[in-house]
């Protein structure tokens, strides 16, 4: 079965949503992040993509004490991004209870700092994050579309022993409009091995049902939790 991961993403230890990354598209939508949390997991819910978008901006993780209370008080298993760029980094998010890290914009730019970790941690604990827009990765907190395909990048991490991937489309992130069904079926095709996990404008059921179909390991949906598209009792059924 394909996994339902929701996001959190933080903001001054709030729960908010951006539209394509833009800090200037940000939407409020709880005050604590613990209660969003503890809704998702009485619906089953079992994973969360958890995103600290000060330490994004910081460059270091800010909102660690909110990693740290869901936690110590769910049972989710916890992927935590945003600010990791140092081993320091890593380390806090583990000690703070996230059962995985995401390496964001430093698998792209220290692609060695990055196989390091997947040596000393596995690749079941460092998710490669592969943001893209078109057919390329996207650099730069997602404004600026590298050289950079997207298969050669996931391509380049698997043989270097990397599995997870949360393949983000930011031209549709916080858009619902619908995710990028297309790429993640050729990356599924041309990429077997790699664990794809679909993020970036799931809006339906519908798109849910699809994504499964391709294989994908994983859908982290955000907006359409929080916006009513998809209520927490229409992802029951894709919960084992």
């Amino acid at each position: 079965m394909m996994e339902i991961i929701p996001a959190i993403d933080i903001i001054g230890g709030q729960c908010v949503r951006l539209t394509e990354g833009d800090f200037a598209q940000q939407t409020t939508y709880d005050s604590n992040p613990l209660e969003v949390a503890k809704r998702f997991e009485s619906h089953g819910i079992k994973r969360l993509h958890l995103v600290d978008l000060d330490g994004a901006r910081a460059k270091k993780p800010v909102n660690l004490a909110v990693l740290e209370s869901i936690a110590s008080n769910t049972n989710l298993t916890i992927d935590f991004g945003g600010g990791i760029q140092s081993e320091e980094a890593v380390k806090q998010a583990f000690d703070a209870g996230a059962a995985q890290i995401t390496a964001g914009s430093i698998a792209v730019r220290e692609p060695e700092t990055v196989k390091s970790w997947l040596l000393k941690y596995g690749s079941e604990k460092i998710i490669i994050g592969a943001d893209f827009k078109g057919t390329n990765i996207a650099i730069s907190a997602w404004t600026e579309e590298s050289k950079y395909p997207l298969q050669d990048f996931i391509s380049g991490y698997v043989k270097t022993g990397a599995t997870l991937f949360i393949c983000t489309d930011v031209s549709k992130d916080g858009k619902l409009q619908g995710p990028s069904t297309n790429t993640y079926r050729h990356l599924k095709l041309t990429l077997p091995e790699a664990g794809i996990i679909a993020s970036g404008g799931v809006t339906t059921v519908e798109d849910l049902e699809q994504l499964q179909e391709i294989g994908v390991k994983g859908a982290i949906i955000g907006k359409a939790i929080y916006e009513g598209t998809i209520s927490l009792k229409d992802l029951e059924r894709f919960i084992c």
